[in-house]
């Protein structure tokens, strides 16, 4: 009886060797219980046996893709899960190093398709974000100075109270974003398109803003200080005065409606050229 149980438990510790053991068993009981067909009705038996592998094939197909893509599902989505938690394990970790494993996270889930990623306060100075997309994310009070955005998605993204400092942000989509107190002091946002843009108290102080579309933002308190508006589109704006404009450094072929570009012209046509 010691020596079965040994077997026994030698056999069912191993997968594959308790697979093999009940394959074998099974093979046995039937065979020996079909013996009679092989030896008086071969014929039969072997078209019967053909029929079943064509459909043990079928089953294999139709059963093996579907647990492949559950499979696969599940691990996409436990993926996902831990590229989440890991920007959340660094939110407050303000570090070169939580920078790029956040940047890391955020490109892998963009891979996966995922564009609304929660970032609140996340830390990513000078990092390359590049062509990113994040479409409806939550940037607000994100520090991104001296970050790399060229040609990013940033459509419907709340950034209020983000640091875009010293950014590059040329040709990045910014439409419809909420960046209500945003800081793009210093930061280059050539071509960068803002149309309907909640940009109230934003600080665009120093920043270059050549040929960008800010098409019916909401501009209340912004600050234009210094700031390079070349060619820039403020047709539709709300809350645009004459006040912020004449603190610009170049309002050079820039696009406004009739009434502010009236006021710029009688007292700041130097700007307008």
């Amino acid at each position: 009886m010691n020596r079965i149980q040994k077997l026994y438990y030698h056999i069912i510790q191993h997968p594959i060797r308790s697979s093999l053991t009940v394959l074998l068993l099974v093979s046995i009981i039937v065979i020996s219980l079909s013996l009679p067909l092989y030896i008086h009705n071969f014929d039969e038996m072997y078209l019967n046996v053909l029929a079943e592998a064509h459909g043990m094939i079928f089953d294999i197909l139709i059963i093996g893709v579907l647990l492949y893509w559950l499979r696969e599902q599940g691990d996409k989505r436990q993926r996902i899960r831990q590229y989440i938690d890991e920007i959340d394990d660094f939110r407050l970790w303000e570090s070169e190093e939580a920078a790029f494993r956040n940047v890391g996270n955020i490109k892998r889930l963009n891979r996966h398709g995922i564009t609304k990623i929660d970032l609140v306060g996340a830390y990513l100075t000078k990092t390359n974000l590049s062509k990113v997309n994040l479409t409806g994310a939550n940037l607000n009070t994100a520090n991104l100075a001296n970050a790399v955005l060229i040609e990013a998605t940033l459509k419907e993204a709340r950034m209020n109270q983000t640091n875009f400092e010293n950014a590059n942000l040329n040709q990045a989509n910014l439409q419809g974003t909420y960046a209500s107190g945003a800081n793009f002091k210093d930061a280059f946002l050539i071509k960068a398109d803002f149309t309907g843009a909640f940009l109230i108290k934003a600080n665009f102080n120093n920043s270059y803003l050549m040929e960008a579309n800010l098409q019916k933002c909401a501009l209340a308190e912004a600050n234009f200080e210094n700031a390079n508006l070349y060619k820039a589109d403020f047709r539709g704006a709300d809350g645009l005065t004459l006040e912020q404009l004449s603190k610009a450094k170049s309002l050079y072929l820039a696009k406004f409606d009739q009434d502010i570009y009236e006021q710029l012209k009688e007292h700041v046509p130097d700007l307008i050229g």
